[in-house]
């Protein structure tokens, strides 16, 4: 996936400014896919360029303020890209490493960062909960929101799996030798 693509799904949900996309990928894509404001602009720069996005000045704002909406061309890329052949990705982990790095070389005092590691998972979990509480407190029937729905529960479960594998590993290496 690249940020083009995100930036699409963002604008085709709804348009908004670059403040506006940039505050709900923090709030949405950004959970599942990272991009640093700065990022963010550049990119909405280069598919204004591509003919995939326009721009229109915000009436009455400061600062040149501009509101992006998604072109017809711009949907046509997001369907093709949707439509393209996908391999699983590749896992790239550093945690996995760290663990195995810890089998030959430790201890290391690696339970401490494990617990911190956890708690930053239940944290991240307990917002993704609170998301689900406040947007889904029923299932929901439309299809856009069903699938928006199961992106959340993608998260929930990832959140859960990292806590069971942080306290599975914390519990190993707090075995005596």
């Amino acid at each position: 996936m690249s940020l083009p693509h995100a930036l699409l799904t963002s604008l085709a949900e709804r348009p908004g400014s670059g403040s506006e996309l940039a505050n709900r990928f923090d709030r949405s894509i950004g959970y599942f896919w990272q991009a640093t404001h700065q990022q963010i602009y550049r990119e909405l720069a280069r598919l204004e360029a591509a003919g995939w996005v326009e721009a229109a000045p915000v009436e009455g704002a400061r600062g040149g303020k501009r509101r992006f909406c998604i072109l017809a061309p711009g949907r046509a890329e997001l369907q093709r890209w949707i439509g393209e052949h996908q391999d699983p990705p590749a896992i790239r982990d550093e945690l996995m490493v760290r663990l195995r790095a810890e089998a030959v070389v430790g201890p290391t005092g690696l339970a401490e960062e494990l617990e911190a590691v956890a708690a930053r998972h239940r944290d991240k979990l307990a917002a993704y909960l609170a998301i689900e509480a406040r947007h889904y407190p029923s299932a929901p029937a439309a299809r856009e929101q069903r699938l928006q729905h199961l992106v959340l529960k993608a998260g929930i479960e990832f959140e859960r799996q990292r806590i069971a594998l942080c306290e599975e590993a914390v519990a190993i290496l707090q075995t005596p030798l």
